[in-house]
């Protein structure tokens, strides 16, 4: 290939660039949100001047990304959700650095003590009571799934209650990877609820009580001491399939997240 090729090829991948960053810049912004279809590719090719191929490469791109959901015929639809982008790059991260789960429930247990702490310094009464219900519901279900979903919902709302996005992002990704490594092992014992999650409704309670009384070391000792009975809980349920190194092994931990973690779901 002589030297004189080469300047075209970069510039047809800068201009590629170009119009990534700014549909990528659209859909960050919300200019083209959650939901909307591109247009066309013609229309795209039209609007940048450029050939279908170069628009195709930025469409190929931005589906990478997970922005973007292309299907033959339907066109490119934008599916960009910030808990999905989170849960996927967490996932990525964790698969490709072979992380086991001990140190992701470590990093959980560092995240929710900030949120607590924050939730004591902003939370409103109106936050403080719809955490108190998401308590309630969760004490309130017997099942294994019914109540992995409302225990899912409480932890949610602690984050949230911070109103810190970004760490309300973290711990959103990372409790939902807890939970449901922890319904997979418990598998189909209608006990391991009790045995998991069940037995600490008056720990969620204290939780809820504290951020009530505005008493951050108290609130940020119950999340902690919670967190240390969850893990210990799931290690040792009933149900669980394989020992306890097993339940933290990079392996166990990997299989669950490729399946369970995917773009647009």
């Amino acid at each position: 290939m002589s030297t004189a090729q080469q300047p075209v090829k970069i510039e047809r991948r800068r201009v590629a660039d170009q119009i990534l960053e700014d549909l990528r810049g659209q859909i960050l912004s919300g200019a083209l949100a959650h939901g909307a279809k591109l247009p066309a590719e013609r229309e795209l090719a039209a609007r940048y001047g450029v050939s279908g191929p170069t628009i195709r490469e930025a469409i190929r791109a931005l589906t990478a990304m997970g922005l973007v959901a292309s299907r033959n015929g339907s066109g490119s639809t934008v599916t960009a959700q910030s808990d999905t982008l989170m849960s996927v790059s967490i996932s990525s991260v964790l698969q490709f650095e072979k992380m086991g789960a001990g140190d992701v429930f470590g990093l959980l247990a560092l995240l929710y003590t900030y949120a607590v702490q924050l939730a004591v310094e902003r939370a409103s009464p109106e936050d403080i009571a719809s955490l108190r219900r998401a308590a309630e519901r969760v004490a309130a279900v017997a099942g294994l799934r019914q109540g992995a979903d409302e225990l899912r919902s409480f932890h949610h709302t602690l984050s949230a209650i911070s109103h810190h996005p970004l760490l309300a992002a973290l711990c959103r990704a990372i409790v939902d990877i807890q939970i449901g490594l922890a319904v997979a092992h418990a598998g189909a014992n209608a006990r391991s609820w009790k045995e998991i999650w069940g037995s600490l409704s008056q720990m969620r309670m204290d939780i809820v009580e504290a951020v009530e009384d505005r008493d951050a070391a108290r609130a940020m000792e119950m999340v902690q001491a919670l967190h240390e009975r969850v893990v210990d809980q799931i290690r040792t349920s009933r149900g669980a399939k394989g020992n306890t190194s097993d339940a933290g092994s990079s392996e166990v931990l990997s299989a669950w997240l490729k399946t369970h973690v995917l773009l647009g779901n």
